[in-house]
């Protein structure tokens, strides 16, 4: 059985581009050092969240290491979808608003 936060099991993290990974990875980061923190100044309520977080960590570690070694295939953002959103968004603003009258 995993260990590990269900946001980001395996299966999740594969889907992720390695942007949005290192953003996963600078959160979970964040995470553990509030959990230490709160541990340390005897807050913390719940002492088996900071191993799901550590797990989290190395999890995101191993997968970015995997796509550096060529183990795994790497994702590549959808950048062209997103430009043809944006695209057909600034259009359609473009289309709504009235044009000035000049008088």
């Amino acid at each position: 059985m995993a260990i590990g936060s269900k946001e980001l099991s395996v299966e999740n993290l594969e889907g992720f581009d390695n942007a949005r990974l290192g953003e996963e990875l600078k959160n979970a980061k964040k995470e553990l050092f509030n959990l230490r923190f709160q541990s340390a100044t005897g807050q913390l309520e719940q002492h088996g969240r900071i191993s799901v977080v550590k797990r989290d960590i190395a999890r995101i570690y191993t997968i970015l290491r995997e796509r550096e070694l060529g183990i795994r295939e790497e994702v590549v953002a959808k950048v062209e979808e997103t430009k043809k959103a944006t695209k057909k968004k600034s259009t359609k603003k473009a289309e709504e608003t009235p044009a000035e009258d000049a008088e």
